[in-house]
């Protein structure tokens, strides 16, 4: 690798610890200003990124214990956040359901600065620069 390049990874490397420390710190305060905790907020965000899932799916994709994640899916119920209810599938399961209503009327207005940051960022690349961030933010959560 040349010099150049190797240059770029690792400046490319520290911009992304940057941007993941600056993501969970806004995740924190998000948090903080419902009365959640950290975990709370990523609960939310694996819902939305994966649909309904039932507590042992949340513990596995969280890395929590099933008593964590109880406690977790008791507070954002009680919140309003999302809903436990019985598997169609099979009625001796629960599954979790986030509140779409919930999240367009509270957790919307509280990334709404942080979305325009990035289509703003994102309107001033090219399609082949985003074309490029793609594949790499893919290649990136490929490697999980």
């Amino acid at each position: 690798m040349t010099d150049a390049r190797e240059e770029l990874a690792a400046g490319i490397q520290q911009q992304m610890i940057r941007f993941i420390a600056d993501v969970i710190l806004f995740n924190h305060s998000v948090s903080a200003k419902l009365g959640l905790g950290a975990s709370d907020s990523q609960f939310m965000t694996l819902l939305q990124t994966h649909g309904p899932l039932s507590p042992r799916q949340l513990a596995e994709f969280s890395g929590l214990t099933s008593g964590t994640v109880t406690g977790v899916i008791d507070r954002l119920e009680a919140h309003g956040f999302v809903t436990r209810a019985a598997d169609p599938s099979d009625r001796r399961k629960v599954v979790v359901t986030p509140s779409l209503e919930a999240i367009q009327e509270t957790f919307m207005p509280l990334y709404a600065e942080q979305g325009s940051r990035m289509q703003s960022v994102l309107a001033s690349r090219t399609n082949d620069e985003l074309r490029t961030i793609l594949a790499f933010l893919s290649d990136s959560l490929a490697a999980d």
